[in-house]
């Protein structure tokens, strides 16, 4: 075999994406740079919210970037074939898996060597996905696929079930992987760990409808007499005597809970004569664990049930690959503000995320950035961090919850946590338009909206040269390495301007001059001046005036032939 490599293959993929690096100009209407944020030296901010294709920004990142991230996570389409609405998630695998692709391998480029890759997805494309991750990243650099409980059984869920059709799906994966598998390290969190005794298994069934809306409305006290063998608190109650703070999980107007205060013989009698299965969630106390369950009301019976189940002891154990502990859902359609209910990710499972693979002052990069959850949570830990969005809601959801969190109002997600009280900043950056554009007589030609700094700049990054005008010399334009050069001119280069800038240059100094037009004779005259034609001699290097290559694409192209298989 001449190719004995183990990879994934697909339509197109013989196609690779030549991505325009664009130059990432600053809004600085749209910046937040508070007058006490530490800056670098040379005055820039280390956050960056970048408004625009996320292949094309990465592109640009990469020659500043290029093994800086210390972390990424992404979030990218689920390719579901459901339109979203602020997704438009309908792409046919091989399309998806060709933008994916040339993202996934710039995204390794930007990670540092001992960096880590987090990338959730959900059964649509995860098995694809996988072998593409081990052929961009390696095999070897696998880490873990963690299965993390992103929704409960209730609603649609449970109707598809009902009718036979699937088991109810309510959980998605994150795909770890690591750049250099000898260098990097995680941070395993360790986690509480009851054991339950189903001896203190307890259900109060049916509570008529007037008990059920009068412990709502009253609490207990006017049951007192039918509750007091069992030794019960309402919630509040429990949570104000073991100094639990009351989260917004718990709060609801549909639902009444209550808690026992401790396992007595007349619990213990009720319990072995029932028996009951639940999903619970777990409240630390000062004795220990205690799971609670909600009241189940039957709107039909009109009767209502409460499940309790008393701790016995509590440990603590390294968390495993299967994250069911983090509440993903109640509140977390409000964390930062702004209406993105079903796109959001909990800031804790993002907060974890980041605990485990970084420090404080790494960078953060999330190229799917949605509404600013992972910049937002990288903010308030004190991490620096890249966030690039294409939609509208790099204005309207990303920019507003950032500027929240640096004034210091937005109280939501982890912010408690976290102590975190406001500051910092960020720069908001936008993509340039495309360099080279298509004349009406089909030529190619300099973008017109291009002045002399940003055409300079813009070829530096093409031919990769850091943009740094020498304050003396002007040929000193752009630099890559101790010695080497680029000048970029809209000017006709003739003999006089070029022996000119010969004669101000040392032995071991070489220069590249990128111009629209030169004599003829000027092109051999110095072995260390090298010139090239623009835009020619960039429209090998990639393609141009492509605005974006956007996932979220609701028809696809047609295939030749499919229609005739059809």
């Amino acid at each position: 075999m001449a190719n004995n490599k183990l990879e994934l293959t697909w339509l197109g993929k013989d196609k690779p994406i030549k991505v325009e690096p664009r130059l990432l100009i600053e809004n600085p209407k749209l910046s937040n740079i508070p007058a006490n944020t530490n800056q670098n030296t040379d005055g820039s901010c280390d956050n960056l919210l970048i408004h625009g294709d996320n292949l094309i920004a990465l592109k640009s990142l990469e020659s500043k970037y290029a093994g800086k991230v210390k972390c990424i996570y992404i979030d990218p389409p689920y390719n579901t074939g459901s339109a979203f609405e602020h997704y438009d998630d309908n792409l046919e695998h091989s399309i998806w898996l060709s933008l994916m692709k040339p993202r996934i391998e710039i995204l390794k480029k930007l990670l540092t060597d001992d960096g880590i890759i987090f990338v959730q997805i959900d059964d649509n494309e995860v098995a694809y996905l996988t072998v593409l991750m081990d052929e961009v990243f390696g095999r070897t650099n696998r880490i873990n696929t963690i299965v993390v409980n992103m929704s409960n059984l209730s609603g649609v869920k449970i109707n598809a079930a009902i009718l036979g059709k699937r088991f109810p799906k309510i959980k998605e994966y994150i795909l770890i992987y690591s750049k250099n598998k000898d260098r990097y390290t995680l941070k395993i969190p360790k986690i509480s760990k009851s054991k339950w005794d189903s001896e203190y298994n307890l259900i109060i069934p049916e509570l008529t409808i007037e008990e059920y809306e009068a412990i709502k409305e009253f609490g207990l006290e006017n049951f007192k007499e039918k509750f007091e063998q069992y030794s019960l608190l309402s919630l509040n109650d429990f949570l104000k005597n073991n100094k639990i703070e009351i989260s917004d999980e718990w709060k609801s107007e549909n639902s009444f809970r209550i808690v026992a205060s401790k396992p007595n013989k007349a619990l213990l009698n009720i319990a072995k004569s029932l028996t009951f299965t639940s999903a619970m969630t777990i409240l630390k106390t000062s004795q220990g664990l205690h799971k609670i369950v909600k009241t189940d009301f039957n709107r039909n019976t009109k009767t209502a049930r409460i499940e309790i189940v008393f701790a016995r002891d509590n440990n603590e154990v390294f968390l495993g690959d299967h994250w069911s502990d983090i509440v993903t859902t109640g509140g977390i359609g409000q964390e930062g503000g702004g209406d993105f209910p079903n796109g959001k990710k909990p800031e804790k499972l993002i907060q974890r995320i980041i605990k485990t693979s970084t420090a404080k002052g790494d960078i953060i990069l999330d190229s799917f950035l949605g509404s600013g959850t992972t910049c937002a949570v990288a903010h308030k830990m004190g991490r620096k961090w890249i966030g690039i969005e294409l939609g509208n809601h790099a204005y309207t959801h990303a920019k507003k919850r950032l500027d929240a969190i640096i004034d210091g109002t937005d109280l939501t997600g982890v912010t408690k946590a976290e102590n975190w009280t406001g500051g910092g900043g960020y720069r908001f950056y936008e993509l340039a338009p495309t360099l080279i554009k298509i004349d009406s007589f089909g030529q190619a030609v300099i973008n017109s909206e291009y002045n002399a700094d940003m055409l300079a700049a813009a070829v530096a990054l093409h031919e990769g040269y850091n943009y740094e005008p020498d304050q003396i010399l002007f040929w000193k334009q752009a630099k890559n390495g101790e010695s080497s050069y680029l000048l970029t001119t809209t000017r006709h280069l003739d003999r006089a301007f070029v022996d000119s800038i010969a004669s101000q240059m040392t032995e071991n100094e070489f220069l590249v001059i990128s111009c629209k037009s030169f004599d003829a004779l000027v092109s051999n005259l110095h072995k260390n001046i090298a010139i090239k034609k623009i835009p020619q001699s960039l429209l090998k290097n990639c393609e141009f005036d492509k605005e974006n290559y956007n996932l979220n694409i609701i028809n696809p192209p047609v295939c030749e032939g499919d229609e005739e298989d059809e």
